[in-house]
This record gives structure tokens, sequence and C-alpha cells, in this order.
């Protein structure tokens, strides 16, 4: 399969500790924050965040958590196909919390929309913010902007952006090859 590379292992390394340095910026004391990494995709980013956080910046006990929003989709009941939940981990209340809700792909919206019902399930944060990796922000559905964001990627409609951040360490799109026929 062709690759078009969008950031490659060394370019996705720095605009990584660079998010970091952002979160850290604006909540140098972390101990009313919490990461949630938004399921499925989003799970690999917020853990690596995490790790740059208490690496980087010695933040301790830093609250951590993955929230799947599958039932709260608005295409649930949509589909033939049939979609499951993945294992939730947030076992720590959010009420007055600053929350950070990281996902890899910003692309119409709907996704976040949903991550932030099944987040008032679990209370009231004192503020929500979005941290994605990449925006393709002429996509958008929802009036949903992030608050952090690593690259802005403008891409046609149908194409799809791969975040691989465990076996490439790269971000890419595939590509078809055009195949130029003889019009005579």
């Amino acid at each position: 399969m062709n690759k078009r590379v969008i950031l490659d292992n060394q370019q996705l390394d720095i605009m990584l500790i660079r998010l970091a340095h952002e979160l850290h910026e604006s909540h140098p004391n972390m101990d009313k924050c919490a990461l949630v990494g938004m399921q499925p995709r989003g799970i690999a980013l917020a853990r690596r965040i995490k790790s740059i956080l208490e690496e980087r910046f010695n933040h301790k006990n830093i609250r951590y958590g993955e929230l799947d929003s599958t039932f709260y989709r608005d295409d649930f009941r949509r589909s033939e196909k049939i979609l499951l939940p993945s294992a939730m981990a947030l076992d720590f209340p959010i009420e007055g919390m600053h929350v950070i809700l990281i996902d890899d792909v910003l692309y119409t919206g709907r996704s976040v929309r949903s991550a932030l019902n099944a987040l008032a399930d679990f209370g009231r944060p004192a503020t929500t913010e979005l941290l994605t990796l990449i925006d393709r922000r002429f996509s958008r559905e929802l009036p949903i902007q992030p608050d952090y964001v690593g690259t802005n990627v403008d891409t046609r409609g149908n194409d799809k952006v791969i975040v691989d951040l465990e076996e490439e360490q790269k971000v890419w799109i595939p590509t078809v090859p055009i195949i130029f026929q003889r019009m005579f």
C-alpha cells in the first residue's frame, strides 16, 4: 500500500513533546486535572502524553482514564454492524476536575460529542479541554474545536488519516495510485 507520510517517527516524537509542554504550561499543577483517552484510538496517544508529563515535568499521580462512548454515538442504532464497547477505566470522580479529552484525529466532531455526553454521566468537570494530534479542520459537522493541536491536515473527504503510535510510529494517509490512460 502506498502512503503519504504526514509525520515520521522523529516528527511525531517532537510533536508529542510539544503537546505535553503546552499542557504543562496551561496546567503547571496537575492535581486538579485528569487526562482521559477516548476509546479506541486516543488511548495510545493519551498514554504517551501522560508518560512525557511524568518524565519531563515530574508530574506524579496524574489522574488518567479511558472513556468508551460507543453507546452515546448518534449512529449507534443506525448501523447493521454491531457496536461493542471497549473496556472503560474511569475510576475517579471528575466533579470539579479539569478534564483533558485526548483523541488521535478530530474529523467531524461526532466522536467528541459522544465522549462529552458519556463524560457527563461521571460528573460535572470544572472545565473540559480537547487535545488532538491531527485536526482535519475542513470536515467538521459540529462546532467543536481542539484546545491543543499537533498539526492541521487538509484532506479530501474520503481520505483516512492513520495514526500508528505502536508499530511504525508514523502518521500517514493511504494513497491510491493514479493510472493514466491514453485517450486516442
